[in-house]
Formats: structure tokens, C-alpha cells, sequence
């Protein structure tokens, strides 16, 4: 997956979410995503390349490491619970996806029960 097709996909996933908030907390240069006011994505630049960070369960993120040469620990995030997804040829929509979904989930499981039924209603 090339860069821009990483953002814009990263995006709309994003924002296919309930509850999604779109904000530059940061500044212009860091795209930010929140659920109950928590990040669960930021989309940035480094060393000139887009970079998707995402939360992750340590596990998968380990897994996911070692499978996706594109998948790193989280820049400037806490590299147990982040990830960062760079463009690249071992990156599919399909695999992009499936890790916004788990972050998203991740921070609504952290949130207070009200507020989880409140998003994710059953």
C-alpha cells in the first residue's frame, strides 16, 4: 500500500466509526482520532513518510511485528500498547482494517460502562 492510499484508507476507517472525533490537538501535522475523548489513531509523518499509530493488545503487536516488516513499534507512543504502520507492499486494506477495528475497540473497552454502552450499543 502506498502512502497515500495508507492515509486515505486509515481515514475512512476512522471515521466509519461511531462516534469519531476528528482533531488537531497537536498541530496541523498530526491528524488525531478519538472515541469518548480518547486517541485511539494519529496520523502523522516521519523522516518524510506517512505513519498510521494505532493501539494495540502487546501480543498481537508483537506478532503482528514480527509477520508485517511495515508494522513497528508505536513512534513517539509507548511501545507496548502502539504501533506504527508505515506504506508498504506487506500492508493490505484488508490487514489495515482489522488493526483501526482493534484500536477502536481497545480504547471503547477502556472507557467507563456508560459511556461503552452508550457507543457500542448491543
Amino acid at each position: 500500500m502506498d502512502e497515500k492510499t495508507l492515509y486515505d484508507c486509515a481515514r475512512r476507517l476512522a471515521l466509519a466509526f461511531p462516534f469519531t472525533e476528528h482533531c488537531w490537538p497537536f498541530g496541523p501535522e498530526y491528524d488525531v482520532f478519538k472515541v469518548g475523548g480518547k486517541i485511539f489513531m494519529i496520523v502523522t509523518e516521519f523522516n518524510r513518510r506517512a505513519v498510521i499509530n494505532l493501539k494495540a493488545n502487546p501480543e498481537k503487536s508483537l506478532l503482528n511485528q514480527q509477520i508485517y516488516p511495515s508494522i513497528t513499534p508505536g513512534y513517539h507512543m509507548n511501545k507496548k500498547h502502539w504501533i506504527s504502520v508505515a506504506p508498504g507492499d506487506d500492508i493490505s486494506e484488508s490487514l489495515l482494517e482489522e488493526l483501526v477495528n482493534d484500536s477502536w475497540n481497545l480504547v471503547v473497552d477502556g472507557l467507563a460502562k456508560r459511556d461503552q454502552k452508550r457507543i457500542r450499543p448491543t
